[in-house]
């Protein structure tokens, strides 16, 4: 399970910076600067929760009862929070309206609280940490 959790980190931190990349150099010729912003949000929030699991991949088995919870929950959130993010950014470069999918964001924000509540939970109840 770690090899799992640190090597998806390490993906999600590297799309991440293409992402960063694209957003900061090519996105601003193709949408306005609201999109823009709006496209920075979905990257930020992938590159904090990269490091999270990148965290989580450290941490000592014995300390988290829930870590493959928290992973699920981390990757699910990422891709409806982020990528939902990335793509109604970029909704103005398709023919078809990407609204409909503007429900997935807060769920996967949800997704997102889920796994830092679930992680806090567990460092509450671990008798590792005083």
């Amino acid at each position: 399970m770690k090899k799992t959790i640190l090597t998806t980190a390490c993906v999600f931190g590297m799309l991440a910076v293409v992402f960063g990349a694209f957003g900061a150099h090519g996105l601003k010729k193709l949408v306005d600067t609201q999109a823009v912003t709006t496209f920075e949000t979905g990257v930020r929030y992938q590159m904090y929760h990269a490091f999270f699991l990148f965290a989580l991949g450290l941490l000592p088995k014995e300390f988290l009862k829930s870590e493959k919870t928290i992973y699920i929950c981390t990757v699910i959130g990422v891709l409806l929070f982020s990528f939902s993010i990335y793509l109604l950014s970029l909704n103005s470069l398709f023919s078809i309206d990407l609204k409909v999918i503007g429900p997935l964001t807060p769920i996967g924000g949800l997704f997102l609280m889920a796994a830092w509540l679930i992680l806090g939970y567990n460092i509450l109840r671990s008798k590792i940490v005083k």
